[in-house]
Order: C-alpha cells, then sequence, then structure tokens
C-alpha cells in the first residue's frame, strides 16, 4: 500500500510499540496520524516528539466506544491494531481480557470492513505456541499455548482468517518475540525481566534470576519490530502470519551477564525458585518476514540493551 497522502490510525499508539511506530511514520510521506489509546498502559510522555509534528492527532478512547471508533476510522486507509490487555492482566482479569482484546479487536475489524479501509497490520504474539516444541519455530508451529492472553490472541487470528475469506479485508499479523526497548513499562505490575535487573542493579542490589536461567528467549529491539510493522503496512501480501524476532536465542543468564557489564557492576546475581513460568523456551524462525517482507532485524542485543540503559538512566535523572 501507498502510504503517500494517507491517514492512518495506530491504535494502541501510546504503547511501546505503537509510539516507536508513529514515530517512524512521521518519516512517511502520510497526511494524517491517529494516535487512539486509552492511556491504561500507554502515556503521553511516549508521544513527547511525535506530537510535534502537527499531522499528528492523539484520541484518547477506547476499542470499546465503537462511536468514537468508527468516527476516527473513517478516511482512513491503513490501521495498526496493538491495543490489548496482556499476559498478566488476562491472568487476574479473564473476563476482561475476552471483552477487551477480541470484542475490542472485532469492534476494529467490523469498523474497518465497513469503512473500507484498505490494509490492517495486526499484533499478534509469539504467546499463540506457547512452550516451542521445537526451534526454531516456524509459523506453522502448533498453537500449544495454555494462557488467557495467548487463547484471546488465537481467537483474534482466526477472526481474522474468517473476515478475510468472507470479505478479503486485507491483514497481516505479526507474532513478536520478546520485545526490548526504551519506553518499556518498569512501573506495572508485570515488569519486563530486563527493567527489574536494572533497577536491582541501580540500587546496588544483586539481580534476582527465578530458576536457573538456561531458560531461552528470543529479544528483538522494538526500533526494529516497529520497521517491520511499516514494511507490513507497505506490503502486498494478505491473510498471512510472522514472527518478528530476532531468530537468536539468548538465557536470562547470558541477558543478566550482558546488563551486569554494560552497567559495569560487579554484582553477583541471586537465584531463587521459579514460582510460576508460562514459557521457558521460544525462539522464532525469521525466513518468512525476511522472503515477504523483506524485514530482517538490525539491532544487536548489546547494542540495543545499550540504548534501553542510556534511556532508563535518563529516566531516573528525570524523576
Amino acid at each position: 500500500m501507498d502510504l503517500t497522502d494517507a491517514k492512518i490510525v495506530v491504535i494502541g499508539g501510546a504503547g511501546l510499540v505503537g509510539s516507536h511506530i508513529v514515530d517512524q511514520l512521521t518519516l512517511e510521506p502520510v497526511r494524517e496520524i491517529i494516535v487512539y489509546d486509552n492511556f491504561v498502559r500507554g502515556t503521553r510522555a511516549n508521544l513527547e516528539q511525535a506530537i510535534k509534528d502537527p499531522r499528528v492527532r492523539v484520541v484518547e478512547a477506547s476499542m470499546l466506544d465503537r462511536e468514537t471508533l468508527r468516527r476516527e476510522l473513517h478516511g482512513a486507509a491503513g490501521v495498526f491494531l496493538l491495543a490489548s490487555l496482556w499476559l498478566g492482566e488476562c491472568v487476574n482479569d479473564p473476563r476482561s481480557a475476552w471483552e477487551v482484546n477480541v470484542m475490542g479487536s472485532w469492534n476494529v475489524v467490523e469498523a474497518c470492513r465497513d469503512l473500507g479501509i484498505q490494509r490492517i497490520v495486526y499484533s499478534s504474539s509469539a504467546s499463540v505456541y506457547g512452550n516451542a516444541l521445537y526451534t526454531p519455530m516456524t509459523e506453522e508451529h502448533p498453537f500449544n499455548n495454555r494462557t488467557t492472553y495467548g487463547a484471546t490472541k488465537i481467537a483474534i487470528e482466526q477472526m481474522f482468517r474468517a473476515i478475510y475469506e468472507q470479505h478479503k479485508l486485507p491483514f497481516v499479523g505479526y507474532r513478536y518475540m520478546n520485545i526490548y526497548g526504551p519506553r518499556m513499562d518498569y512501573k506495572g505490575t508485570y515488569v519486563s525481566v530486563i527493567m527489574k535487573v536494572l533497577d536491582k542493579i541501580f540500587a546496588g542490589e544483586p539481580p534476582v534470576i527465578y530458576g536457573d536461567g538456561t531458560q531461552v528467549y528470543d529479544f528483538i529491539y522494538v526500533s526494529d519490530v516497529a520497521e517491520a510493522n511499516i514494511l507490513g503496512m507497505k506490503s502486498d501480501c494478505a491473510d498471512e502470519f510472522f514472527n518478528i524476532g530476532s531468530g537468536v536465542g539468548t538465557s536470562i543468564n547470558e541477558l543478566v551477564d550482558i546488563l551486569l557489564e554494560l552497567t559495569g557492576s560487579k554484582l553477583k546475581p541471586t537465584y531463587l525458585p521459579q514460582a510460576q513460568s508460562f514459557v521457558t523456551h521460544r525462539i522464532g524462525s525469521t525466513d518468512k518476514a525476511r522472503d515477504l517482507l523483506g524485514f530482517e532485524a538490525r539491532t544487536p542485543l548489546v547494542e540495543g540493551l545499550r540504548r534501553l540503559l542510556e534511556w532508563r538512566r535518563s529516566q531516573l535523572k528525570t524523576g
């Protein structure tokens, strides 16, 4: 799809990934960028630079607000759908998980169908796979999920499949691996292990590793994820799901070692029993995204963590 003079709506545009998509959209020849977010997790601070662009307009509203949603989607060419409750929130409030994630997404899909939106880029999750039965996981890996969050993502993926079959509404869906980078949540209940480790180091306390630290994940830098989203909006392929990751596995032990080295810390990690773990091993194949979208992650883990560290230090300085 050609983005020239297009109106683009980013639903969940104030969050980690969404705000970086908005930043990159300001570099494109679009006419208007609507950031649609209820600011439950996203923040206005994430949009500090983007809102300086006169093409960017922020709408504070929920996907459950059908009237506002349809009004803001009117005249749009493309929609990025990122908004959803996260894994921990879905554990604590499964009813809201189904209402917000599934019915909220249906409100978006239904409106896009009725309004003739040209293209949707949907943010799914590697949670649909659960623990890897083999690695690297291709997009044909079975749905081995056992979480409410992952179940809602599977349901929405099937929703997109069905609406494409019936109405040919073009979409691509992204199954993200472990995203990290500036603007990560460091205040909520379910904070990334990276931010927890950094906060311990900054406090002069040993970082805590739950389990033996051999859990392996595929980490991908947030700007690379945003680039993948822009490529997906520009692409011509439809009715496809893609892994979005680096294709490289990193253990928690290795991750903590890198963070200790980058901070110059001599602290040694403390190991505690692992109370609960949803996934302990996950690496995604990147072949399909490379072949059909032309996407490959470009940011090495050490460089990405260095940038994250600089951002976190700036946050601490500003209070």
